[in-house]
């Protein structure tokens, strides 16, 4: 198959080890800036992908997402994230890498290559039809994440993906592609910089959308989220006492009584 990886093209600027700190940093901010537009571009395609994964969700269907090194990684970021800001259980939404979770924190040698281990890696998890898998890689071509996905497309499981390639192996595999294409990286094909950003700011909207679809988020509140420290805490107890009309100490208490800020809001008693 013949596509430009535009993620692999040569850099526009030359000579990185002759530029002064500041220059680094600005040229860098300068290719950051149009990461957003690129995502925008892409805003339709998310849509088509978020309205499936919603209606899969509210029939008690999960999120997977699966990837390898860099890409793998920003899946198990979102994923972890969703338990303790909307409150859902901590197997709605997976984060699945390619060499397992020793490879979240170092590389493991030639894990992306086996086309076949993500959908075994899926079965671990007892996927069903009622499941959205969606894989991320920035050049598409990532032969783990386009095996699973073709296991998926198989097995009559809705797939999604992340990539920054138009046309790639990948992006021609998923049902519900999303391809980001932010052009040359700064330092030639480092896809941990603008593809990296594109892919966590699509993996954003992606989760946080399905979470406001699903009822987790009240006003603009996570009033959800899990209680795990006192800085949380205090955000509860002000986001009670700016629902109802109540003191800080009667927020506190009825928050540590109820364990939630929606439960302490609904079974409030004037």
């Amino acid at each position: 198959m013949n596509f430009t990886k535009t993620t692999e093209q040569s850099s526009k600027y030359e000579h990185l080890e002759q530029m002064s700190v500041v220059e680094v940093l600005h040229n860098i901010n300068t290719e950051d800036k149009t990461v957003p537009l690129a995502v925008e571009k892409a805003l339709p395609q998310i849509e088509a992908l978020v309205i499936q994964l919603v209606s899969k969700m509210k029939l008690g269907g999960r999120l997977f997402y699966i990837g390898a090194g860099t890409s793998g990684r920003l899946g198990i970021v979102d994923a972890s994230e969703c338990p303790p800001t909307f409150g859902v259980p901590f197997d709605l939404v997976n984060g699945i890498i390619a060499g397992g979770d020793q490879a979240i924190r170092r590389a493991v040698e030639n894990a992306e290559d086996h086309n076949s281990q993500a959908w075994i890696d899926l079965q671990e998890h007892n996927i069903t039809s009622k499941d959205v898998v969606i894989g991320i890689a920035a050049s598409g071509t990532t032969p783990y994440v386009i095996g699973g996905l073709q296991a998926c497309n198989e097995n009559n499981i809705t797939t999604g993906c992340i990539t920054c390639n138009e046309g790639s192996p990948l992006a021609l595999t998923a049902t519900f592609p999303i391809v980001v294409v932010v052009g040359p990286e700064f330092i030639t094909g480092s896809s941990r910089m603008k593809a990296g950003t594109a892919q966590k700011l699509v993996l954003n909207m992606i989760s946080t959308t399905a979470m406001i679809q699903l009822g987790k988020v009240k006003g603009n509140k996570m009033v959800d989220m899990q209680l795990s420290n006192d800085k949380l805490v205090d955000r509860g107890v002000k986001m009670i006492m700016g629902e109802i009309p109540v003191d800080y100490e009667t927020a506190s208490q009825l928050l540590n009584q109820f364990g939630s800020v929606r439960k302490a809001i609904n079974n409030w008693n004037q």
